[in-house]
Formats: C-alpha cells, sequence, structure tokens
C-alpha cells in the first residue's frame, strides 16, 4: 500500500513539473512572437504588430507600447543563462545593448485594425524576466543606470 502510494505521489509531482515546463514554454513561444524579429525598421510597426496579432492582454484592444528586439533569440536568451546581471523585483538585465525599435500607439483609445503606431529605432540595454532559462517577459529597455 505504502508503494502504490509514493508512486502515485511521484506521479502527481512529475505531472506538476512538465505542467510548469508546457507554461514557461507557451510564455517563451509568446515571448519571441512579440519581441524577437530579424529585421524591421521604425515604420513597419503597424504591420508586425498586426501579422504578429499582438493586443493588449488577451483583450480586442490596442497594445500601448510594444518593443521588438532585432535579431535572434540567442543573445536575448543568453541574458537568462548568465549573460545578465539581476535587477530590480527578479528580473535580469542584459550587459549588452541591443538595437530595438519601440513601437507606440498613435491613437489610445483605437481598436485592431485601426492600431495605428509611431515607431523609434534604439540602442539600449534591455530589462526581461527569465524563467527556467528563459525569456519570458520584456520588462523595459533603459540607456543610463544611477
Amino acid at each position: 500500500m505504502k508503494i502504490q502510494f509514493v508512486c502515485l505521489l511521484l506521479l502527481l509531482l512529475s505531472a506538476n513539473v512538465l505542467s510548469q515546463n508546457a507554461k514557461i514554454k507557451s510564455r517563451y513561444q509568446k515571448f519571441q512572437n512579440q519581441h524577437i524579429i530579424k529585421k524591421m525598421n521604425a515604420t513597419n510597426c503597424d504591420d508586425v504588430m498586426q501579422t504578429r496579432n499582438i493586443s493588449k492582454g488577451n483583450t480586442n484592444k490596442c497594445k500601448e507600447t510594444n518593443t521588438f528586439i532585432i535579431g535572434n533569440i540567442k543573445p536575448v536568451k543568453s541574458i537568462c543563462e548568465g549573460k545578465g546581471e539581476p535587477w530590480r523585483n527578479q528580473m535580469t538585465k542584459s550587459l549588452k545593448r541591443f538595437d530595438i525599435v519601440v513601437c507606440k500607439l498613435k491613437k489610445q483609445k483605437a481598436r485592431p485594425a485601426r492600431c495605428l503606431y509611431r515607431g523609434k529605432e534604439l540602442n539600449m540595454k534591455i530589462i526581461i524576466k527569465c524563467e527556467k532559462g528563459f525569456p519570458v517577459h520584456y520588462d523595459r529597455d533603459i540607456e543610463y543606470l544611477f
């Protein structure tokens, strides 16, 4: 009876770990869709935001600001693998700068299909949230540290 209980407990624990890993993988994929792009410039914000179906949370509202990191995921993921340093509130700050495009909504109460963005190209350090070695949330970009 004890062996069956231990087996059941191990099965439940492994199911919980698998569920957590699936959630992290899903958040990592969402991060890539919302924030990683090989090539882009400031004039492409409208097209990219619409093509990637990026909106505010799980609503039918335009996202006010979205930042795209130009390049591939490897240098960003490396921030979570020791190439970054701890930052406030369990975030991680990059040690190097990244080329980014920040897209800001022009009309605050617009709805998708009418979301128009103003883009700005920058080269900044970034702050992200990492979970188990994967970037899952873009927090902000920074130029100067105090």
